[in-house]
Formats: structure tokens, C-alpha cells, sequence
């Protein structure tokens, strides 16, 4: 317990000490994964919705397919996003942004987007069917039908991307593999918690886990109240 007592008063030293550093490995963190999530969910909420409310051929693999891919390993998506950014034989290589954050947000990208249609698709699902078909009778087009399904089920959507967001931040694999961990440009708070572990420096990288926790509970704490505030439930 005083191995964990001691890296808990360096995790407190180092937010107090407002190390340039370290607050811009947070930033990075904070930053990459939020427009990664945002990015998802422009693109996976419509999909998922639409996925929820049509019946078409095959749509029990699909949702199959979304669902494995909830669980895909992280290490599979940045090793996909590596090849195809590779210079050397990658269909985008010829873009340079292997070991860039642009990188390192696609990866991310990757791993948001089923998580986030995988639990649009239950959130619609769980719709009074009423409220679809007097949507219906009312004249409502497939765009007013889409927007009025997915502020219904507002909250349910606004968890998954919560989710999400936490996924991303807490991620270490893809975004090593494709950011290289490069200090200053593409190193966050998982690849710096990694790297001092590599070193042997397991108090250090203790402090900082201790710290990630933090962040990811102040975050979700302030989506949270955000959401109450504004009526989302």
C-alpha cells in the first residue's frame, strides 16, 4: 500500500507542479480523442439509426459484424491504419501522415465508430414503436423521422458516446503503432504511462495511470452535468 500511497502524492506533485510537459501530453490526449469522438458520432449516430429502423436483406450480419467490431482489438485497427499510411507499400502512403495526429485520430476513428452505431442501433431499438409511427402519420419526411428517433433517444446516444470517449482515451495500442509516441508530437498520457513502464520507472507510470483515472472521471463528470443541465434526460 505505500508503493500505491507514494504514487499517489507524485501524481498530486506532478498537477501541481505545471510541468509544460506533462500538461501537453494531457492536452494531446484530451484533444485527440475528442475530435476523434466527434468525428464518430457525425458519422455512426445516422447510420446506426438508419440500420435500427430499416428491414433489408442481411441485416442480422450486419449488426453481427458491428458487434465484433465493439470488440476489435486495438492493436488490429492501428496495425490496418499502419499499413495503409505506410510510404512504403500503404494505399495512402503517399500522404505522409504515418507517425502524425491525424494518424493517430483515424485509428481512434476506427475504433469509435461501432461502438457508437452498436449502441445507437440498441437505443432505437428501445423506442416506443408509438412514437415512430405518429411521426409517420404526421407527414414527418425520413430527415425529420431520423432527427425526431434520435432526440428521443437522446440520452441512450449521448451515453454511447460517452463510452466511446473513454475507450479512446484510456487506448494505448493503435495509437502507439500509428503515432510512434514522438515526445512533443504524438505522445499521450497511455504511450507516456507505456514508455516509463518500458524504462522500469513503475512509480512514475503508477502516477500517471492515477492521473489518466482522474481526467477520464472529471471528463465524464462534466458530460455528465452537462447533459442533466441542458434537459438530455
Amino acid at each position: 500500500m505505500d508503493y500505491f500511497k507514494q504514487a499517489f502524492i507524485m501524481a498530486i506533485k506532478m498537477l501541481l507542479s505545471f510541468d509544460p510537459e506533462l500538461y501537453g501530453i494531457v492536452f494531446l490526449s484530451l484533444k485527440i480523442s475528442a475530435i476523434a469522438v466527434i468525428i464518430s458520432a457525425l458519422i455512426a449516430i445516422p447510420i446506426g439509426t438508419i440500420i435500427s429502423i430499416k428491414e433489408f436483406k442481411g441485416k442480422s450480419l450486419v449488426i453481427n459484424v458491428i458487434n465484433t467490431l465493439m470488440g476489435i482489438p486495438p492493436v488490429v485497427v492501428g496495425l490496418i491504419v499502419y499499413v495503409l499510411l505506410s510510404h512504403q507499400f500503404g494505399l495512402l502512403g503517399s500522404f505522409r501522415l504515418l507517425f502524425t495526429q491525424t494518424a493517430m485520430v483515424i485509428a481512434q476513428i476506427m475504433l469509435a465508430v461501432p461502438i457508437i452505431i452498436g449502441l445507437t442501433i440498441v437505443a432505437i431499438h428501445g423506442i416506443n414503436p408509438i412514437i415512430r409511427t405518429t411521426a409517420i402519420s404526421l407527414g414527418a419526411d425520413k430527415h425529420q423521422l431520423l432527427w425526431t428517433l434520435i432526440k428521443e433517444a437522446r440520452y441512450s446516444i449521448g451515453a454511447s458516446i460517452i463510452v466511446a470517449f473513454g475507450r479512446l482515451l484510456a487506448e494505448v495500442g493503435a495509437v502507439m503503432m500509428v503515432g510512434g509516441n514522438v515526445r512533443f508530437q504524438t505522445r499521450v498520457m497511455t504511450t507516456a504511462i507505456a514508455l516509463h513502464k518500458g524504462m522500469g520507472e513503475f512509480q512514475q507510470a503508477l502516477a500517471l495511470g492515477m492521473i489518466l483515472l482522474f481526467i477520464a472521471l472529471l471528463i465524464n463528470s462534466l458530460l455528465d452535468a452537462a447533459r442533466r443541465g441542458k434537459g438530455w434526460i
